[in-house]
């Protein structure tokens, strides 16, 4: 045997190191964080920022791994597919759009009775197969897509197509077999169809964006979330499949899990580069201020102190991640659980001319001020209409969802645009001014683009870290919304408000430190 075959079978061992210790690094994770809130009305996403940034931070202190976890490609990997799991959110979103401005009613989806068997401590065994099949989708899609567009990553490249076998394998065979599936033949079909869909999203959105680049480089994410709503408004009747189910429940929460890790890599060197604590401290302040605030508004102007209109209505306003995760997950009620996608959905519209201005400022080197205000002041109306739309609803379905539809679109504008507005104007580079935006209001979105390059490569490689740390803040978001579920629902005023100054002063501080 030469020594070129031993070497490429040394190789072919690693890699199936790697897919296994991905999973039993990552997966455990995402458990224990759901055990350690078992029994209350918290998130585990909060156990899971704390969690994956020490569990990143540890294996660069103890010599490891280095910063970005280059031993650990294909945590790497999974930490970018962030697009995945949002693709599916998307298409769910459609499909609630398009049932509630149709006013269309449909029979509840019986085809899937989960197991009541609790296999860990606050994860029961259908919801374990949720996580683990979520975590071979990601990685097998992931995979197959790269591979059919060509999109390389160094050696792990020509390891594509055996990670996209053991991910969709696996993935397709990861039944619970004690659920009760009422046709497991058509339950399975369904699972290959939406994976295959999902594929073709990407792949469509990814050429659409090359195409339309020499234009304008608007980011992948845009023309996937155009194209998943899309879809979903179309096939408004598709019952979910195994695919849909899996990642609308664990997908989120095992790229965040992924990306606090690379992010936890890079703490170290973070705070070596100079100009970065002014970013950290608009992301930490940030998130106390668009979160609280936006809350503030909705109780003193919109009259509701209900999570069932809170927490979807700022996953959309924020586009927040972590919120995001909870809400679809159910962890803050089965209302805020069909809403949430909704108002996801509903910014993203409008990203047509967020992303358009944030494009052409990238490749001007600086923000375009001028269409920033119209943008801003247009948010502002749009916030004050929702007010008066929630302060009508009267406790009505339609009218709460319209209201929180205004809302999440208003605020979002205000969110992003009046960070990138406050910031250029107090001199911060665009790059960085990015990540504080991205990561002071947890917006998935403008992660999704900062992480594909649309600001440089410098931001690119710090987003999963900057990202982060406003997480830490988490625990106080999750906190306050466990508070309000123990209390049927209605959100404590007085701590709301007090935490909305504090973070307007924070916000204030991160300005003058630049």
């Amino acid at each position: 045997m030469d020594t070129t075959h031993l070497v490429d079978q040394i190789a072919n061992l690693q890699m199936l190191n790697q897919f296994f210790l991905s999973l039993f690094l990552l997966i455990p994770m995402v458990l224990v964080a759901r055990t350690a809130v078992a029994g209350t009305r918290y998130s585990p996403i909060l156990i899971i920022v704390v969690f994956g940034l020490t569990m990143g931070y540890v294996l660069v202190a103890s010599g490891v791994s280095t910063p970005g976890l280059p031993q650990f490609s294909l945590i790497d990997l999974i930490s970018r597919t962030t697009i995945v799991a949002l693709t599916v959110s998307f298409f769910v979103g459609g499909q609630e759009l398009r049932k509630i401005l149709g006013g269309i009613k449909l029979e509840p989806d019986e085809m899937v009775t989960p197991s009541k068997e609790e296999t860990i401590l606050g994860t029961g065994r259908t919801q374990l197969i949720f996580i683990v099949r979520a975590f071979f989708l990601l990685v097998g899609i992931e995979a197959l897509y790269r591979l059919i567009v060509g999109m390389g990553a160094g050696d792990l490249s020509r390891f594509y197509p055996i990670i996209a076998y053991l991910g969709l394998v696996g993935a397709v065979i990861l039944i619970d077999h004690k659920a009760q599936v009422t046709n497991k033949r058509r339950y399975i079909k369904m699972g290959l169809v939406e994976i295959v869909a999902i594929l073709g999203i990407l792949i469509g959105s990814y050429t659409v964006a090359m195409w339309i680049e020499p234009l304008i480089a608007l980011p992948q994410i845009f023309f996937s979330m155009v194209i998943a709503a899309g879809l979903g408004a179309l096939m408004y009747r598709w019952q979910f499949g195994p695919t849909i189910r899996a990642l609308l429940f664990a997908g989120i929460p095992v790229v965040l899990a992924a990306n606090f890790m690379i992010g936890g890599s890079r703490i170290e060197e973070a705070f070596a580069i100079t100009g970065m604590n002014a970013v950290l401290a608009y992301g930490f302040f940030g998130q106390m201020f668009w979160m609280f605030g936006g809350i503030a508004l909705l109780m003193l102007f919109g009259k509701t102190d209900m999570a069932r209109n809170l927490a979807p209505g700022m996953a959309g306003g924020l586009s927040h991640s972590g919120l995001t995760g909870a809400c679809t997950a159910g962890d803050l009620g089965k209302t805020a659980a069909y809403r949430a996608p909704i108002m996801i959905n509903v910014p993203f519209f409008g990203h047509i001319f967020v992303f358009s201005v944030l494009a052409m400022s990238a490749q001007k080197g600086s923000l375009m001020l001028l269409p920033s205000f119209i943008i801003v002041l247009a948010g502002v109306v749009l916030t004050v209409l929702s007010m008066r739309t929630m302060k009508n609803a009267g406790g009505e379905d339609a009218k709460e969802v319209k209201g929180l539809m205004q809302f999440s679109f208003g605020w979002q504008l205000c969110a992003v645009f009046g960070g990138f507005t406050l910031l250029s104007l107090a001199s911060m580079s665009l790059d960085f001014t990015a990540m504080a935006v991205s990561s002071g209001i947890s917006h998935f979105g403008l992660f999704a683009a900062t992480q594909g390059g649309m600001f440089g490569e410098e931001a690119s490689l710090m987003i999963p870290f900057i990202f982060s740390m406003p997480f830490l803040v988490h625990p106080l978001v999750f906190f306050m919304f466990g508070k309000a579920m123990e209390k049927d629902g209605s959100m404590p005023r007085k701590p709301v408000y007090i935490i909305a100054l504090i973070g307007l002063l924070g916000i204030i501080y991160s300005m003058l430190a630049i």
